[in-house]
């Protein structure tokens, strides 16, 4: 029985994985969404850091980005409209030895599920989270959403949208305990794959935003910026990431930017044209919601019944119980 186990041990640490080990089916996306982008990176990250499947767990809501789960070989859970992240911190409080990950859309996190992911930043649990962020309602054709910008018609907002369109990275500045920000774009792949490498490795909440193109119903939204390489702001430090030799010969906008100020990275946020590409914000000293709990080893079975028993309890009353009480007069 000893050998037996030890030979699985061995097997089990000695185990590698491909990418295919991650692929789990073709993606329905459009041809051309920034979807597709952003999953070739995961799969990578998950490929390059080893990441065990029957380890791992993906969590989404609604809408387009929210398929991703069904594209990973991996555990994962498609939750309801804006409900993710709760979905995502049941799973890490109850397993925090798993590596978990969140993917929600400008309209899920940001108009829906927006109660949630502001305290979501707050307590700054061990969550990786991408933002899905096309600008649109896609999967129910074409609604503005909150990231939408002024005077896009829409079939709710024929006449083109009337208000300020919300920048999910200054409001994820803006909440205490906010530890790590960064924001990517589809059409840089290294990039993002490093960004979101980066955010993997950070221990607490990681938020990325991801603007990615919708060719449905946005398709000319962002050709300046993929036509002139100058409307990209690359962020650059030591204590961030540093662009290869070729990302740098094409964009040569960059600016050397500290992850720990906070107060710069704000002012970066506000500006959206040139887009800022890199880590805004990052900040390890941030204790973890799990840490502050002292959170301990993963709950066994029996701890989850004892638990679940002693609630229930309170509540129930034995037969015997029952019998022992007076009878009431009529």
């Amino acid at each position: 029985m000893g050998s037996a186990l030890n030979q699985c041990i061995i097997r089990i640490h000695e185990e590698h994985h491909a990418l295919e080990d991650y692929q789990g089916g073709v993606p329905r996306w459009c041809s051309g969404c920034g979807d597709n982008a952003i999953l070739a990176a995961v799969q990578r990250l998950c490929r390059d850091e080893d990441l065990a499947p029957e380890r791992t767990v993906f969590v989404s809501g609604i809408g387009c980005s929210s398929r991703f789960p069904h594209y990973m070989k991996t555990y994962g859970f498609h939750g309801i409209h804006g409900r993710a992240f709760p979905l995502a911190e049941g799973v890490k409080m109850a397993r925090p030895d798993l590596n978990v990950f969140v993917n929600t859309g400008d309209g899920d996190c940001c108009s829906i599920g927006a109660a949630h992911w502001i305290h979501a930043i707050r307590y700054n649990m061990n969550l990786t989270v991408i933002l899905h962020d096309n600008h649109v309602y896609g999967l129910t054709k074409k609604q503005a959403s909150p990231t939408s910008p002024m005077g896009l018609k829409s079939n709710t907002t024929p006449r083109g949208a009337v208000l300020e369109p919300l920048n999910p990275l200054l409001v994820s500045l803006g909440v205490a305990n906010a530890s790590f920000i960064a924001q990517g774009v589809d059409w840089m792949p290294e990039q993002l794959y490093d960004i979101i490498h980066k955010a993997f490795k950070h221990r607490g909440f990681s938020f990325v935003r991801v603007i990615q193109r919708c060719p449905e119903f946005l398709p000319r939204m962002f050709e300046p910026w993929l036509h002139d390489p100058g409307k990209t702001l690359l962020l650059t430090h030591a204590n961030g990431l540093r662009p290869s030799a070729e990302v740098s010969r094409t964009y040569r906008n960059q600016r050397e930017h500290d992850p720990l100020d906070i107060d710069t990275a704000r002012e970066i946020a506000a500006c959206e044209d040139p887009i800022p590409v890199g880590i805004l914000y990052h900040n390890p000293a941030v204790p973890c919601y799990e840490d502050r709990r002292h959170a301990g080893a993963p709950r066994s079975p029996e701890l989850t019944r004892a638990g679940l028993d002693a609630e229930l309890d309170k509540y129930t009353i034995w037969p015997e119980e029952r019998d022992s009480q007076p009878a009431q007069a009529v």
